[in-house]
């Protein structure tokens, strides 16, 4: 790395002029490295738009797999062609495990479970962006990172838009969800977020960071641990090991394991986690915001759900606390 502007002034400090530019270099080099691009949005609309259909996608596949099965499937989906024509990631192999075992394993035997036990597609959805406070809270122990005034701005709408979506599940639509669910839905979320911290850390630690490297490698680490569970707790686990149960499962289903490996894995979170390199955590994660409104459409067209008048104010809000974080990230504060 080359000397910051103000370095290049140093010997300068007696020069009014020296000091006015340097501190000029200073701020526009900090506007520039906390701007999103026009590229950099345009992979996070992919981003969001992937993982709120991924909640219709897993509900399609637990119609015939287990939730363990289904962790499985999906990440041999996630790592396989794509392992054996890409060259394993230049860094610590602690990251790739780490980072497996976070965003594969812990997020999806969570969300997977939940799903089944009792949580909605469209409420699943929501909660996992709860992921938000989590990366924050995680962001500032272990990175550093302090919250602009435009997250925190943006985690306040975003904590009235949940509490919105949440209230809407209290009471008559109670029975569609189930309190364990729940529990196993912030349990996701948690894990997410974990990930996200990950990343962040691999990327400060390799200068090379590949993305796309890091996120099919990693894929390969989940994939053991869900096989023991599902042979510890899966009952009639060992038909799998007869090809007529294979034939038997529908096309749709396998279409589904198809985009849950390779769209909504590979290639989202190679974006999520190339968005991690280029920014903080704690400016990447807010994008995960537009994830539920994406989720809800879909609930509403592809699985019939109804959107009450507490979910538009959710969305209304998520929306808004949206806004307000991509609005902040381009006005950043002259130094004192």
């Amino acid at each position: 790395m080359g000397p910051s502007p103000a370095r290049l002034h140093e010997g300068d400090d007696s020069d009014p002029a020296s000091r006015a530019l340097a501190s000029a270099s200073t701020r526009a080099l900090r506007v520039r490295q906390a701007r999103f691009s026009t590229g950099d949005l345009a992979a996070a609309l992919v981003v969001v738009t992937i993982w709120g259909l991924n909640f219709v996608a897993m509900k399609f596949a637990l119609r015939d797999f287990t939730p363990f099965q289904l962790g499985a499937a999906r990440f041999v989906a996630a790592a396989l062609p794509l392992v054996l024509f890409i060259r394993p990631p230049r860094l610590h192999w602690k990251w790739v495990v780490l980072f497996g075992l976070f965003q594969g394993f812990g997020q999806f035997a969570f969300l997977f479970v939940a799903l089944r036990v009792g949580m909605t597609a469209s409420l699943a959805s929501v909660l996992m962006q709860t992921q938000l406070f989590f990366t924050a809270i995680f962001s500032f122990l272990l990175l550093r990172e302090r919250p602009s005034r435009a997250l925190q701005a943006g985690l306040l709408l975003a904590a009235l838009g949940l509490a919105c979506f949440a209230t809407n599940y209290i009471g008559p639509h109670a029975a569609a969800t189930t309190a364990t669910g729940f529990v196993l839905n912030l349990g996701a979320a948690a894990m997410w977020a974990a990930s996200n911290i990950v990343a962040r850390k691999a990327q400060q630690a390799t200068p090379q960071f590949d993305a796309l490297a890091f996120v099919v490698w990693s894929s390969l680490v989940p994939i053991v641990p869900f096989i023991v569970l599902t042979a510890a707790f899966d009952s009639g686990a060992a038909r799998w090991l007869d090809a007529a149960a294979w034939r038997a499962v529908p096309l749709g289903t396998w279409l589904a394991i198809a985009y849950l490996g390779w769209a909504a894995t590979t290639l989202a979170y190679g974006l999520w986690t190339w968005l991690l390199k280029r920014h903080p955590a704690n400016r990447v994660a807010p994008f995960g915001l537009a994830v539920p409104v994406v989720g809800l459409a879909a609930g509403m067209l592809v699985l019939g759900e109804h959107v009450s008048a507490w979910q538009w104010a959710g969305i209304v809000l998520v929306v808004a606390a949206l806004v307000a974080v991509l609005v902040g990230e381009r006005r950043v504060e002259p130094d004192a």
